[in-house]
């Protein structure tokens, strides 16, 4: 399976492409230099693979929440690959895939996603691993840090900038203990490319005019953004 993944969520910027058991990346931290970025990317870890578009199975990106500027950046360039490759989409939860960082780097199959939503709010999520990856529970959802529900204490693990911002007043909510704390952990590609080829296998893609953003905080319907 061959399989091209997007992020631009935060102030990082990665590209990641799946090719059965190996995985070829790119990821820089870039504020402001996503749209100056991310296709370079494409066409550098594409050209390690020796591959073409049209060689892929499917496409993969992080659909939010976040960055409602960095959101529409991942999903107009990976609609603007799918539709001129007739490709399907696999749009990933970026709280999930915080999730399956924490999971690949530290074993945490536990895990409350935050990440900052400003205005001192936070986008969170509890996830936890199902079939080998991470998986959301329940619902996305926004608000503020410090009525962030409860979770397993002990057990899970806090990854994000949420937690980075918000640290204490998500420890005194949830119970969840500093060594078990990722703050600085980004959204990284590879990991988006993870759940977006198990999405594959599982026949959970979508065509590329329905891979939509998803804000959270402003639910709106919205058209392919890119033509």
């Amino acid at each position: 399976m061959k399989l091209l993944a997007i992020d631009t969520t935060e102030d990082s910027c990665s590209v990641a492409l799946g090719v059965d058991d190996e995985m070829l990346w790119r990821f820089e931290i870039a504020p402001r230099r996503h749209s100056e970025l991310v296709l370079p990317m494409v066409d550098a870890v594409l050209a390690e693979a020796g591959l073409a578009v049209q060689q892929l199975d499917a496409l993969a990106f992080s659909r939010g929440p976040g960055s409602f500027t960095g959101v529409r950046i991942a999903t107009g360039v990976t609609q603007g690959i799918a539709l001129g490759a007739d490709l399907p989409v696999a749009p990933v939860s970026t709280l999930a895939a915080l999730a399956q960082g924490a999971w690949r780097t530290h074993g945490a199959p536990d895990v409350l996603s935050a990440l900052d939503a400003r205005m001192g709010e936070i986008y969170w999520a509890n996830c936890r691993l199902q079939h080998g990856v991470m998986a959301v529970e329940g619902e996305e959802r926004v608000g503020k840090a410090d009525l962030t529900p409860g979770s397993s204490g002990g057990a899970c693990w806090g990854v994000g900038s949420g937690w980075a911002v918000y640290g204490d007043l998500l420890g005194r909510s949830t119970g969840i203990a500093a060594p078990r704390v990722l703050g600085g952990q980004r959204i990284h590609a590879r990991d988006v490319a993870s759940l977006g080829l198990a999405a594959l296998l599982a026949g959970q893609t979508v065509a590329a005019e329905k891979a939509l953003p998803v804000y959270v905080r402003d639910n709106v319907a919205e058209k392919p953004l890119h033509s």
